[in-house]
C-alpha cells in the first residue's frame, strides 16, 4: 500500500457507505467497543435513549481550557453562571461516558466485552421494538407511518408546557424525535436495501434526525441569548495585564457574545459528529495487536538474523516518533495502515469533541507522546501570583504560543498524513489545512466556526499584553483575521466541494444557518420562498416543524412577519386536515387572526358530516378559544350560498327534486342546533335555505328543513332573552326571523294539506261492474260489492270534505296572514338586510297566487262555487292587498277561473256571484 492510496481513506465522519449493514445493526444497542488489545481500537459508541435531554454539547478543546471552576472537566457553562444566578447552560452527559473509566480499569477488556445480560442488551422491550419494526415494514412508507404518531405528540407537548418555561418544552420537541429517529433506524435496518421503501425511510430518518439537531440548535442558542438579553446592564470588569490567559478568556466569554454563542455552535457540531461516531468506530482495525509499529519491529528484527537473505525493501532503521519524517523512510505497510486508521479515528474524536478520550487511546495504543502532544492547548493559569496562604498547582501551558506554532508548522508540512494534518490544524485554527478532510456540511461549518473562536481568543490574549514570552509568531492572516458569522456562511458559499454546496441548499441546513445568525427576517423570507413554490410539496414533518418554531419565537415575544407566519399556520393546518388529524385541527387554527381563524375552522367543518364527530369538533374549537357561534354560522352561511340560482316562477308542475346540493344545505343546519343559545341563528339561516328551496319549489327539501329545527326553538329563544335579564323586546332581527318561521311554518302546511286533498280527491272507490251473462253467484256477491261501495262512497265523500275544509282554512291562513300578511315583518327597526327582503317579496309574488289558484281549484272541484267567488274579495280587498302580488296575466288567468265558476252557478239557476235568482 503506498501513500497516496492511504491518504485516500474516507472522511473520518460516518458515512453510510462505508458503514455495512451489519455493523449498522450492531451498532443500534452496541455499548463502546474497544478490542481486546492495548493497540486494537475500535470505537465509541453511540446514544440509545439518553438519561436527561440534551441543553447543550460537551465542549470543544478551546472551551476546556476557559473554565477554571472544574478542575477535571472544565466548561464555558461554569464561567457563565458565576454568582447566584442560574446557568446559561446545563452539561451534557456524557455520550461515551463509559470510556473513560473503561480505559483506565486494569480490566477493560472484560468490562467492554460484556454477556448480553450483563450490558442490558436483553430487555422487555427488544422484542416490542422488533414486533413494531415488522408491522411497520408492511406499510406502503413505512417511514411515514412510524412517525404519524409526531403530529399530536407535538400538540400534547405544548400544552403540557403551555404555562412552564419554553425550553422544557423545546427540549421535549427533541426527545420526541429522538425516540422516533431510533425507531426509524430499527425499521432501516429490517429493511431491504434497494426498495422504495427503504429510501423513503431512510429520507424521514434524516429529515427526523436533522429536526432533532435543530431543536437542540435552538434551545442552545436562544437560552444564551435570552440570558445575555436579561443581562445587558451588567457590567464585566476588565482583565488587568497581569491576568492569566485562562482569566482573561473567561471575561471573554462573559461579556462577547458572538465568542460564547460561536463556541455554542461549535459544541452543537460536536454533539452531531457525537452521535454518529458509534458506527464509524465499529470498523476501525489495527493490525498491530500488542506493540505499537510491531510489523516494523519484526522485520528488523529478521532482518538481523543471520540466516536472513531477499531482497529487503527500504524501512526505517529505528522506531522513535519522529524517525519516518526524520529518515523520509516507510514504516511496515501493516502499521502504516495502522497509523492511517489511527489517525483518522483521532480526528474523529478531536470532530466529536473527545479530546481526552483521544489521549487515553493514544497511550493505550503505546503512543504517550501523541498523547503529550494533544495537551498543549490548555491555558496558563497560576493561581499563586494573586496570593493565598496555600500554594496551589499551577494549570495549563506556559509556552502554549510555541506549542501552537509547532502545531501549525506540522499542519502545513505535506510529509504527515492528512489526518494528522488535520488534527494539528483544528488544534492551532489552520483553516486551510483543516477543510480538506470536512465533506459535510456540519463538518465545514464546525472547522469554520472553531478557527472563528480560536482566532478571536488569540487575538483576546494578545492585545492584553500577558504574551510577553512567545518565541514564535503565528501568520499575520490567521491574527488580523476579521472574522464574523455572516462571513462564515458566504465562505461555505464558495466552497468548491459539490456535496456541501448541495447540502447548504437543504432544508433544515437553511434554517440552521438563519438560526446561527440570527436572522429572524431572512428566516421568514426563506419559508415564504419555500410555500410559494408550491412544488414539490414541502414535507409534512417540515411543516409541522415550521409552526411549532413559528409558536416559539411568539412564546419569546420576538418580532416575526405576521403574514409569512399565517401562510405557514394555514399550510400545516391543512396537511392536517388532508392526514385526517381531527383532533389537532382546532389549537392550531386558533393561532391565526380572529377572522381568519373563523373562516379557516369552518372550511374545515364543511366536510365533517357524523353528527357525534361534528360535536367533538366543536367542543374542541370551544377548547381553543375560537369564537364557536361565529364558526357554526359561517360553515352555514358558507354551504348556504353556493348555490346563485335565483327563484323561478311558480306553475301547477311537479315538485323539482333534490339534489346533492340541496341534501348538504339541509344537514349543515345541524351545526347550529347543537347549542340552545343558537337557537335565534338556526332560525334565521334555516329560514334562508327554506326561502331558496321554497323559490326553485323545492317543496320536500323545504320540510326537511323545517324539520332540523326542533319545536320548543321559539320557547328557546324566548328563555335565553330573559335569561340574560333583558325586559325590553326580542331584538327586531329575531322576531321578525320567529314570524317567518311561522309564515313558512304556514305555507308548508297548506302545501302538505293540498297534496293530501289532491291524493284522495284523485282515488275514489271504483264502481263495481256485473257481465250481462253473470251467474247467480256472480250476482249476489256484486250486490254484496256495491253495498261496500256505497259505504267506500260515503267514507270517501266524508273523508274529502273534511280534507277540503282544512286544506281550505290552511290556505286562507297563508292568504290572511295576521299583522300585514305572508312573509312580512313586523318590526321594521330591523338591521337592513336588502338579499332577505328581494327574496321574501319575491316569495310573496311567487307563492300567494300559487295558493290562490289552488283553492279555487279544490273549491271548484268540490263544486263550492260561490265560495270561489268569494276569492274575488279576499284578492281585492284593501286589508290584504293581495292583488299588488299577482301579475297582469295571473289576474287575467284568475278571472277565467272566477268566471268558469259563475257560468256553473247560472246553470245551477243560481246568479253569477252564487247566490238565488228572485223573481
Amino acid at each position: 500500500m503506498n501513500m497516496e492510496r492511504c491518504d485516500e481513506l474516507l472522511s473520518p465522519v460516518v458515512r453510510d457507505t462505508e458503514v455495512t449493514r451489519a455493523a449498522r445493526r450492531r451498532s443500534t444497542n452496541k455499548k463502546v467497543f474497544f478490542p481486546s488489545s492495548p493497540c486494537e481500537v475500535s470505537g465509541a459508541s453511540t446514544t440509545p435513549a439518553r438519561p436527561q435531554l440534551l441543553n447543550r454539547t460537551p465542549g470543544s478543546l478551546l472551551k476546556h481550557s476557559f473554565t477554571p471552576l472544574i478542575k477535571r472537566h472544565p466548561d464555558v457553562s461554569a464561567i457563565l453562571s458565576t454568582g447566584g444566578k442560574s446557568p446559561r447552560y446545563s452539561q451534557t452527559p456524557a455520550r461515551l461516558g463509559n470510556l473513560s473509566t473503561n480505559l483506565d480499569d486494569s480490566d477493560w477488556t472484560n468490562t467492554l466485552y460484556l454477556s448480553p445480560q450483563q450490558s442490558g442488551l436483553v430487555d422487555s422491550s427488544f422484542t416490542e421494538d422488533v414486533t413494531m419494526s415488522a408491522v411497520m415494514l408492511k406499510e406502503d412508507d413505512p417511514g411515514e407511518a412510524a412517525s404519524f404518531s409526531m403530529f399530536p405528540e407535538f400538540l400534547q407537548s405544548y400544552l403540557r408546557h403551555s404555562s412552564s418555561a419554553i425550553f422544557d418544552l423545546i427540549e421535549e420537541y427533541e426527545t420526541i424525535c429522538e425516540e422516533q429517529v431510533g425507531m426509524l433506524k430499527k425499521i432501516v435496518t429490517r429493511a431491504t436495501p434497494g426498495q422504495q421503501k427503504f429510501s423513503q425511510t431512510a429520507s424521514m430518518l434524516w429529515l427526523l434526525q436533522q429536526e432533532m439537531v435543530t431543536w437542540r440548535l435552538l434551545t442552545s442558542l436562544y437560552r444564551d441569548r435570552i440570558q445575555s438579553a436579561l443581562e445587558d446592564d451588567v457590567m464585566i470588569d476588565a482583565a488587568a495585564p497581569s491576568e492569566s490567559e485562562k482569566v482573561i478568556v473567561e471575561n471573554l466569554f462573559q461579556r462577547d457574545s458572538l465568542v460564547r454563542q460561536s463556541q455554542i455552535v461549535v459544541d452543537w457540531l460536536e454533539t452531531i459528529a457525537k452521535d454518529e461516531i458509534g458506527d464509524f468506530s465499529d470498523n476501525i482495525e489495527f493490525y498491530a495487536k500488542s506493540v505499537y509499529w510491531e510489523n516494523t519491529l519484526h522485520t528488523l528484527k529478521q532482518r538481523r538474523t543471520p540466516s536472513h537473505a531477499g531482497f529487503s525493501r527500504p524501512l526505517v532503521t529505528e522506531l522513535d516518533p519522529d524517525a519516518p519524517v526524520r529518515q523520509k523512510l516507510p514504516l511496515a505497510d501493516l502499521d502504516r495502515e495502522d497509523d492511517i486508521r489511527m489517525l483518522k479515528y483521532l480526528f474523529t474524536l478531536i470532530r466529536a469533541g473527545m479530546t481526552e478520550e483521544a489521549q487515553r487511546l493514544c497511550k493505550r495504543c503505546g503512543q504517550a507522546w501523541r498523547a503529550a502532544t494533544l495537551e498543549g492547548w490548555k491555558l496558563y493559569h497560576d493561581p499563586n501570583i494573586s496570593g493565598g496562604v496555600e500554594l496551589q498547582p499551577v494549570e495549563g501551558n506556559p509556552h502554549r504560543c510555541v506549542w501552537k506554532t509547532c502545531c501549525w508548522r506540522m499542519a502545513e508540512d505535506e510529509q504527515f498524513n492528512r489526518y494528522e494534518r488535520a488534527i494539528y490544524a483544528a488544534l492551532s485554527g489552520n483553516l486551510k489545512q483543516l477543510l480538506p478532510v470536512c465533506d459535510s456540511w456540519e463538518d465545514t461549518v464546525w472547522a469554520y466556526f472553531r478557527v472563528l473562536v480560536d482566532t478571536l481568543v488569540e487575538q483576546e490574549i494578545c492585545s492584553s499584553g500577558t504574551a510577553l514570552h512567545q518565541l514564535e509568531e503565528l501568520p499575520r492572516e490567521y491574527l488580523e483575521a476579521n472574522w464574523t458569522l455572516e462571513r462564515v456562511f458566504e465562505e461555505l458559499k464558495a466552497t468548491e466541494k459539490k456535496r456541501v454546496l448541495e447540502e447548504t441548499k437543504e432544508h433544515y441546513h437553511v434554517i440552521q444557518k438563519f438560526v446561527i445568525l440570527g436572522d429572524l427576517d431572512g428566516l421568514m423570507e426563506e419559508f415564504s420562498d419555500w410555500l410559494s413554490h408550491g412544488k414539490p410539496a414541502l414535507p409534512s414533518h417540515l411543516l409541522r416543524f415550521m409552526t411549532h418554531l413559528i409558536l416559539f419565537f411568539r412564546s419569546l415575544g420576538m418580532q416575526i412577519k405576521e403574514e409569512i407566519s399565517v401562510d405557514i399556520l394555514k399550510t400545516y393546518i391543512q396537511v392536517l386536515v388532508n392526514k385526517k388529524h381531527t383532533d389537532l385541527i382546532a389549537f392550531y387554527v386558533s393561532h391565526l387572526p380572529a377572522d381568519m381563524a373563523i373562516a379557516q375552522y369552518s372550511e374545515f367543518l364543511e366536510c365533517v358530516t357524523e353528527t357525534d364527530q361534528r360535536k367533538h369538533c366543536l367542543e374542541l374549537a370551544k377548547e381553543a378559544g375560537l369564537d364557536v357561534a361565529a364558526v357554526t354560522k359561517t360553515v352555514v352561511e358558507n354551504i348556504r350560498k353556493r348555490d346563485a340560482d335565483d327563484f323561478s316562477h311558480h306553475d301547477l308542475a311537479l315538485d323539482s327534486g333534490t339534489s346533492e346540493e340541496d341534501l348538504r344545505k339541509i344537514d349543515v343546519i345541524d351545526w347550529l342546533v347543537f347549542d340552545p343559545s343558537q337557537r335565534a341563528e338556526a332560525l334565521k339561516q334555516s329560514n334562508a335555505i327554506m326561502r331558496k328551496f321554497l323559490g326553485s319549489k323545492k317543496h320536500e327539501a323545504a320540510k326537511e328543513v323545517f324539520a332540523k329545527i326542533p319545536e320548543d326553538s321559539m320557547r328557546e329563544i324566548y328563555k335565553q332573552w330573559e335569561a340574560q335579564g333583558m325586559d325590553i323586546p326580542l331584538p327586531a332581527e329575531d322576531q321578525n326571523a320567529i314570524r317567518e318561521h311561522l309564515c313558512i311554518r304556514a305555507y308548508l302546511e297548506a302545501h302538505e294539506a293540498f297534496n293530501e286533498w289532491f291524493k284522495h280527491m284523485n282515488s275514489p272507490p271504483q264502481k263495481p261492474t256485473l257481465s250481462s251473462q253473470a251467474k247467480f253467484t256472480e250476482t249476489v256477491a256484486h250486490e254484496m260489492k256495491e253495498k261496500e261501495y256505497e259505504l267506500d262512497c260515503r267514507n270517501w265523500k266524508g273523508r274529502l270534505e273534511a280534507l277540503t275544509d282544512d286544506v281550505r282554512d290552511r290556505i286562507y291562513n297563508v292568504l290572511l296572514f295576521v299583522d300585514g300578511g305572508w312573509m312580512v315583518d313586523v318590526r321594521e327597526d330591523a338591521e337592513a338586510d336588502p338579499e332577505r327582503s328581494h327574496q321574501m317579496t319575491l316569495l310573496r309574488r311567487l307563492c300567494l297566487p300559487m295558493m290562490a289558484f289552488l283553492l279555487h281549484s279544490v273549491l271548484h272541484s268540490t263544486e263550492q262555487h260561490q265560495e270561489c267567488l268569494r276569492l274575488a274579495d279576499i284578492v281585492s280587498s284593501e286589508q290584504q292587498k293581495l292583488y299588488q302580488v299577482f301579475s297582469k296575466e295571473e289576474l287575467r288567468k284568475f278571472l277565467r277561473k272566477l268566471r268558469e265558476s259563475s257560468l256553473l252557478l247560472l246553470d245551477k239557476d243560481l246568479d253569477p256571484l252564487g247566490y238565488e235568482i228572485q223573481s
